[in-house]
């Protein structure tokens, strides 16, 4: 019965998806800014989902204050504001590292989902946890006891894009207790572009695009943006927060693959065991969390099921 549970492994396709995202971002930060990049993939992605807009948006008007705050947030911040850091690491870093350093988010996650959602933690997680984070680390720098101000650059600019996206990890769970996984997609989007397109204008940056950036830009929105979040959300409602968080660290596997194989990007040998390191980790956290009488992350199936414990909490 846990195998049809819960959804880890739909998690894990999903952050894979992400993963290939290098193959059209990284060329498109080169050339244009990152608020550019972004917003004009939000565009894309809406253009995508337009016929659902309306009825979305009726829907979080019905919904609690609640989760609409938490819809606000995951659009401006998690899918916004954290896609214009993301592809500004581009800019000061390799195809590879902006994309491996997802490490701070399982902490972030964790750590919020016990606070929000009341999910708890048993000790047992962190022999998964430790050597996913060691395993990240390693995989970020080809030396992981030296870092460069270059990759420091990238870390930062990648590490707030994962803070902003391990909150839209559980409040994602949080709101699909009141709202289906493609309104939470739709909203999310729409948000994201709204909140672009004043940033452009508050910062007067151009939007102007070249057609040759047409043939990345629409990949980019509709395999690892619309496609890939559209697994996402439809696991995170039967998927521990806490426990979806780890398995998208096959994001920064299958970001490694491609900067290897496509992009012309290497790894050094230490690099190779952190990627081996996270390999393992998101396979036996995956099996584990499904065959397990006792898992690591203890909590109700569906989110639904979870949030009266919030309520009662906050009163």
């Amino acid at each position: 019965m846990r195998a049809a549970r819960d959804q880890s492994w739909l998690v894990a396709i999903a952050a894979s998806l992400w993963g290939v995202s290098a193959i059209w971002r990284s060329p498109l930060a080169q050339e244009y800014p990152s608020v550019t990049v972004a917003f004009w993939e939000h565009v894309v992605l809406v253009l995508l989902i337009a016929p659902w807009v309306l009825p979305a948006v009726r829907r979080l008007g019905s919904t609690t204050a609640r989760t609409q705050l938490s819809v606000i947030i995951i659009g401006a911040g998690s899918s916004a504001l954290a896609t214009v850091l993301f592809t500004a690491a581009f800019r000061v870093g390799d195809p590879i590292t902006p994309q491996v350093l997802q490490k701070m988010q399982p902490l972030i996650a964790i750590a919020l989902s016990a606070i929000v959602l009341r999910e708890h933690i048993r000790p047992k997680f962190a022999a998964f946890a430790l050597p996913a984070l060691l395993g990240a680390w390693m995989l970020a720098f080809p030396d992981p006891l030296v870092t460069t101000v270059q990759s420091a650059q990238a870390a930062l600019l990648a590490t707030g894009a994962a803070s902003l996206w391990a909150a839209g990890t559980v409040l994602g769970r949080l709101a699909s207790a009141e709202l289906n996984s493609r309104d939470l997609l739709v909203l999310r989007f729409t948000i994201g572009l709204i909140t672009l397109g004043a940033v452009a204008g508050l910062t007067s940056t151009p939007l102007s695009l070249r057609w040759s950036a047409v043939p990345s830009i629409v990949p980019l929105a509709a395999i690892s943006g619309l496609l890939a979040l559209s697994l996402y959300y439809r696991a995170l409602a039967r998927t521990p927060a806490s426990r979806a968080t780890l398995a998208e660290l096959a994001f920064p596997l299958t970001a490694a693959a491609v900067g290897l194989w496509l992009l012309d990007a290497r790894l050094s040998s230490t690099q190779w065991i952190g990627f081996a390191i996270l390999l393992v980790t998101i396979s036996s956290l995956i099996i584990h969390e499904n065959r397990s009488p006792r898992p690591a992350v203890a909590v109700a199936s569906r989110a639904s099921e979870a949030v009266p414990a919030v309520e009662s909490h906050t009163g």
